[in-house]
């Protein structure tokens, strides 16, 4: 991991596209982390926006077709590879088989923005034997608003870090200020409520006489 760290260090561009190929072969870089880290990395300056973009969806194309050609060679057979078997279970490799025979291309496209699915669409394409061609347009189509939406939400987080530190000396003043509201608010409270309490037992102490 922290070689990975050094390598975004020095070679942002390598860095993310070796954790995006990482992550397509199983390893613990997930996919959606590595594309928010692609939008604050460009939010701040480190990377430029068309080059990433560019590392990013090439990069996405090539995990993913790892996993398709990996499905398509071992056929359900995948389901007992060493190295794979732990991606899909006997159980879900038949369920996902059954949607694929009705909407193919729809579970491709719908199934690639959940995290625990995505791998597994995948392999099941290969396994259901979809012609390459078909899965790489379905893929390719619905990569590039995964990239969007994580890319996106990294950027938008880059940004406003930005405008935090800018705004550092403002958002304490108002803290301050909010604060000192509050304060007194509290001792008003206070106040009030043990001088109620102070009448009632008054009142109490007349009952009894």
């Amino acid at each position: 991991m922290l070689e990975i760290g050094i390598w975004i260090g020095h070679f942002p561009y390598l860095g993310i596209f070796a954790l995006i190929i990482l992550g397509g072969m199983g390893l613990p870089f997930p996919e959606d982390t590595t594309l928010m880290l692609s939008g604050f990395l460009v939010a701040h300056g480190v990377v430029k926006p068309l080059p990433t973009f560019l590392i990013v969806y090439s990069g996405l194309l090539m995990s993913d077709f790892f996993l398709y050609s990996v499905g398509k060679k071992y056929g359900r057979m995948v389901v007992e590879h060493k190295k794979f078997h732990r991606m899909i279970s006997p159980d879900r490799l038949s369920k996902l088989e059954e949607k694929f025979k009705k909407r193919d291309v729809w579970v491709i496209l719908v199934g690639r923005h959940f995290l625990g699915l995505r791998a597994q669409i995948f392999l099941v394409a290969g396994v259901m034997r979809m012609p390459a061609i078909k899965f790489l347009i379905a893929d390719a189509t619905t990569a590039l608003l995964t990239i969007a939406l994580m890319g996106g939400i990294g950027y938008a987080g880059g940004n406003s870090i930005q405008i935090l530190r800018k705004d550092w000396a403002r958002i304490e003043h108002i803290a301050v200020v909010v604060l000192m509201i509050l304060f007194a608010g509290w001792i008003v409270f206070k106040y009030f409520k043990g001088h109620k309490k102070m009448e009632e037992d008054k009142k109490g102490d007349k009952i009894e006489l």
